[in-house]
């Protein structure tokens, strides 16, 4: 009996190490496919790549599937992705035309110095869209633009300062601005363009400003 009992304790000892070993393998096998889970989930959430993604669906003119990759990277801090989200409900491309929400993204992205969004809130304090008319704030945020080089924003900033709106009227500060528009190697030749044409159909403040480059 005393043999039987040491072999039988002997086997009960084997099986408890394998089961143990066996729970040790499946823990580790768990920990990795988890780690696994996790790293493929924080890939595809990767504001980055979701902004890429959503760019090339609205530019594809998806603006649905775009807003639905635009909106997470927004909403995790990606200020690309905030302005191009702000121009899809400024537009009213994938999502109901909302002033407000365009507004309210656009602010996020231009307080993270982007410059279109800046050029944009600008804009949205000039015609009161999305928040209340503010013409001073207006040249505030066109001036910030216009410094990084932004076209539009120089643009924008030349004719307040030609006008006397939002700022003391100044015309050596607006042809200064103005020069630097229609001279920006980006967008420049489309704002002369644009200043030639609206001449050409009459608009007095474009023969003011067509006057004053030359």
């Amino acid at each position: 009996m005393g043999g039987f009992s040491w072999r039988t304790r002997s086997f009960f000892v084997f099986l408890q190490t394998e089961n143990q070993n066996k729970m040790g393998m499946m823990n580790r096998l768990m920990t990795l496919m988890l780690a696994l889970v996790v790293c493929t989930l924080a890939g595809a959430q990767n504001p980055d790549k979701l902004y890429e993604e959503g760019k090339a669906l609205y530019d594809a003119k998806d603006y649905t599937k775009a807003v639905a990759k635009l909106k997470p990277a927004a909403e995790k801090g990606h200020k690309k992705a905030q302005y191009r989200l702000g121009m899809c409900y400024d537009k009213g491309k994938g999502v109901a035309e909302d002033d407000k929400q365009a507004f309210y993204w656009y602010s996020k992205s231009a307080a993270q110095e982007y410059a279109k969004a800046q050029y944009q809130v600008g804009k949205c304090y000039k015609n009161g869209e999305g928040t209340e008319k503010d013409r001073k704030k207006a040249v505030t945020w066109f001036t910030r633009a216009a410094k990084q080089g932004n076209a539009d924003a120089q643009y924008a900033l030349g004719k307040s300062y030609l006008k006397g709106k939002g700022i003391d009227a100044d015309e050596s500060k607006a042809k200064s601005w103005l020069q630097k528009a229609v001279k920006n190697p980006k967008d420049g030749k489309e704002i002369m363009q644009k200043i030639r044409k609206e001449a050409a159909d009459g608009d007095e403040d474009a023969k003011q400003i067509l006057k004053l480059l030359k």
